[in-house]
């Protein structure tokens, strides 16, 4: 699992502001293409101070999967980067945005 996180790590610290990715692209990308639900698993370890753009990451309908402050902080880091998202956290134009 160590390698699947490092790839994951380096995978996300070469994505562009304003580009997004979803789980399974992430998952894919790093060499494990059946483990999606693990890519949230790993940034949901990563320290509050990481520079690393977890924000990027979305589900596969283009939407934020994080509830209460989480999700407020991921909205708000992603429309600072110009993205524009529904009050439900739906991304707008979500295709344009994919990495």
């Amino acid at each position: 699992m160590e390698e699947f996180a490092q790839n994951i790590y380096t995978i996300l610290s070469y994505l562009g502001e304003g580009k997004l990715i979803t789980y399974g692209q992430l998952a894919k990308q790093a060499g494990f293409p059946l483990h999606s639900r693990h890519v949230g698993k790993v940034l949901a370890r990563l320290p509050k101070d990481s520079r690393l753009p977890w924000f990027r990451v979305v589900n596969s309908q283009g939407k934020i999967s994080l509830i209460g402050e989480a999700f407020i902080r991921q909205k708000s880091l992603l429309e600072k980067e110009g993205i524009e998202i529904t009050d439900q956290g739906k991304i707008v134009k979500f295709k344009q945005y994919l990495d």
